[in-house]
């Protein structure tokens, strides 16, 4: 059998024409393919407003700095995420405070926040920064009142989840990134994402003031829009130290058709879930899935005790598992700035025994059991 990896990008005949289609047009990039993506992605999740950008990370750094994040300003995110969910943080120069995660859900622990803000001067905190870790949706609702108590800013890392959502206690349906309690969401195209752009991100948001800081941020910080008559169409003003984030119109034509079949493709990860919790029910831990809540299912996790037993057994038989993640608070960048003996005993607990299975669409049922079939095997 072919090698099996933990994801992979779908790329169809309709893909590849929507690419060569933009590539042969006007416009390569700051064309109209990427306000078309921004218009479908913003009506997909149900936001407001939606800025295409080069990729998840920029978009993160944008978030902090449209919300004013400044130097020696404090943020709370979890320890178990991709680096970038902190390191925005640190590009403005705030400082990265880590709460512990819930050893079911594996997501922020609401409780772990609320004691950390508690424990500091009101004021201490300027924002907090959840992940939708491994696709399922933190409840937005419970973190904006704890944020509303605190005057704190919330940017919700959704890279995972496009397509998940939990219901509110208005019995309100909420897909990840919609913008009713989060100030931003922020989602990733990588590859290996639901999404796939080769790389890319989108920013959303139901602010239009927050919505227009990160069109200026996004693009050098350059405005049209104070022309005066004596000026030509060619001026422009610098308003803002901005950047150049951009995302072309070739892949942002990708998103668009990528976009089209992804709840296809989400209800196809929910399968390859269900065949997962059937063979492993009561036998190994995965993932809990709280009520009123859909997973997208970027990744399906399992706890094992021989982790790395495992883990080279699969890959000696094809099975590309992964791991995710090393805690942020353990990486030597951030042990060196004051890290080091983080009690964080749930995230560190999960670390220990976690390991990623694969999980895309693509994934075919003949694929999956011989994945089910060599992990109760090395188990055994």
């Amino acid at each position: 059998m072919k090698k099996i990896p933990y994801g992979r990008q779908n790329i169809d005949q309709n893909d590849i024409d929507a690419v060569v289609s933009t590539l042969q047009s006007d416009y390569l990039t700051q064309g109209p393919k990427v306000r078309e993506f921004e218009s479908k992605f913003a009506e997909y999740v149900g936001a407001n407003y939606s800025v295409a950008v080069n990729n998840a990370t920029s978009g993160l750094h944008l978030s902090v700095l449209a919300l004013n994040l400044s130097k020696g300003d404090r943020v709370i995110t979890t320890p178990i995420t991709f680096a970038a969910s902190a390191n925005c943080v640190r590009y403005a120069g705030g400082e990265v405070w880590f709460a512990d995660i819930d050893p079911n859900t594996y997501l922020l622990d609401i409780n772990s926040v609320k004691e950390l803000i508690e424990s500091k001067p009101k004021g201490f905190f300027k924002g907090i920064i959840p992940v939708d870790f491994a696709g399922l949706p933190v409840n937005m609702e419970k973190f904006r009142a704890l944020a509303d108590a605190h005057d704190l800013w919330i940017i919700e890392d959704a890279c995972h989840a496009p397509g998940g959502y939990f219901i509110d206690s208005k019995s309100e349906k909420n897909f990840c990134g919609n913008g009713n309690y989060a100030d931003i969401g922020v989602f990733s195209f990588h590859p290996v994402k639901h999404i796939a752009c080769g790389e890319g991100g989108m920013l959303t948001t139901n602010s239009k003031a927050l919505y227009e800081k990160l069109l200026l941020l996004r693009t050098h910080g350059i405005t049209k829009e104070n022309m005066e008559e004596n000026h030509g169409n060619w001026y422009y003003e610098m308003i803002a130290l901005g950047f150049n984030y951009r995302l072309t119109d070739f892949q942002s034509a990708l998103g668009i058709t990528q976009l089209a079949k992804n709840n296809k493709g989400v209800a196809r990860r929910n399968e390859i879930a269900s065949t997962y919790k059937k063979a492993f029910e009561g036998k190994i831990k995965f993932q809990d899935l709280p009520a009123r809540t859909y997973n997208a299912h970027h990744l399906f996790i399992i706890e094992v005790e021989n982790r790395k037993e495992l883990y080279d057994f699969l890959h000696s038989k094809g099975i590309l598992a992964q791991i995710h993640y090393v805690p942020v608070h353990t990486m030597p960048y951030y042990k060196n700035i004051g890290y080091e003996g983080s009690d964080l005993i749930n995230a560190e607990n999960y670390y220990a025994n976690c390991i990623s299975l694969p999980m895309y669409p693509t994934l075919n049922d003949k694929e999956q059991e011989f994945v089910i079939e060599k992990i109760l095997m090395c188990l055994k």
